[in-house]
């Protein structure tokens, strides 16, 4: 489980195909502190560690991973948002993440606002993709509250030390981003979609 609270950006140094699966080797300041078969979240994207070198460690996406996520689209040197899995007793800094992505979603919009910046992102229609307003959202694995919430359509404001320290300042319009939706959401959305069939 995570938290969707960042702690690190890590680099991607190399990408290798097999079959349908691609091992991505990146390089990060906390890689001495991982081991093999570790649980870590990029971009929101619960990976396993299967392999570390010096200060890089490589994780495999399946081919389901990539389908599902905006990690297929990654080139060399592009940085991905980093965050471990919460300790037993820590803090919940952010809200419950699973690290598991339901859909990717495209920024329409980017506003300046005085001192923060609004980003609207919209996604596919599903009955169990909701959002509400005050509610949690997790995008690109960054613990966010959402202030705008219509039909397949969100937005989140993002701080400067956010905007600084996650790749926030590398979305663009046009972007697609990791989304995974609050999983008491989901749950309420599936009971009732339930009840509705009965």
């Amino acid at each position: 489980m995570f938290t969707g609270i960042i702690e690190e950006l890590a680099i991607l140094r190399k990408i290798e195909k097999e079959d349908t699966n691609i091992h991505l080797t990146f390089s990060s300041s906390i890689t001495h502190e991982l081991q093999i078969d570790q649980s870590l979240a990029h971009n929101g994207v619960c990976l396993t560690v299967v392999a570390i070198s010096n200060d890089e460690y490589t994780v495999t996406a399946i081919q389901e991973t990539l389908q599902k996520t905006n990690l297929g689209a990654l080139s060399i040197k592009d940085r991905v948002n980093l965050e471990r899995c919460t300790r037993l007793g820590a803090r919940l800094d952010g809200h419950i993440v699973q690290g598991h992505i339901d859909t990717t979603a495209r920024c329409t919009k980017i506003e300046e606002l005085s001192g923060s910046w609004k980003f609207t992102f919209t996604y596919l229609p599903n009955t169990e993709f909701i959002t509400v307003e005050k509610g949690s959202i997790t995008v690109n694995g960054v613990s966010l509250t959402v202030v705008d919430s219509v039909a397949n359509q969100f937005s989140v404001c993002i701080i400067p030390y956010s905007f600084d320290n996650t790749t926030f300042n590398s979305i663009v319009v046009g972007s697609d981003a990791n989304i995974e939706f609050d999983i008491i959401g989901k749950y309420v959305a599936k009971l009732q979609g339930q009840q509705v069939i009965k």
